[in-house]
Formats: C-alpha cells, sequence, structure tokens
C-alpha cells in the first residue's frame, strides 16, 4: 500500500479506490458512502485499499 494512495483515499476516497480497482462495486458503494457521510467514505476506502 503506497503513501499515495493513502493520501488519495483520505482526501477523496472514491478517488483512492478507483485508482486501484477501477470502476467496481467498490467504487460504487464507496461513493455512496461519501455521499451519506464523509468518514464512512475514508474508513471503505483505507479498508478495500
Amino acid at each position: 500500500m503506497s503513501l499515495f494512495r493513502i493520501l488519495v483515499a483520505i482526501l477523496i476516497p472514491p478517488l483512492g479506490v478507483a485508482l486501484k480497482y477501477g470502476f467496481t462495486r467498490n467504487f460504487w458503494i464507496n461513493l455512496i458512502l461519501t455521499i451519506l457521510g464523509y468518514i464512512p467514505g475514508v474508513i471503505h476506502a483505507l479498508i478495500v485499499i
């Protein structure tokens, strides 16, 4: 896990997930979580990455 991916996952969680997996189911789940609340999106991004 690179430091760059971690920083992107904290700043823009859906982008961090998209960098690793592309626009798959994980990206869409993370996008919905980020819209509903920033913190759940960050937590999901860090777990997925």
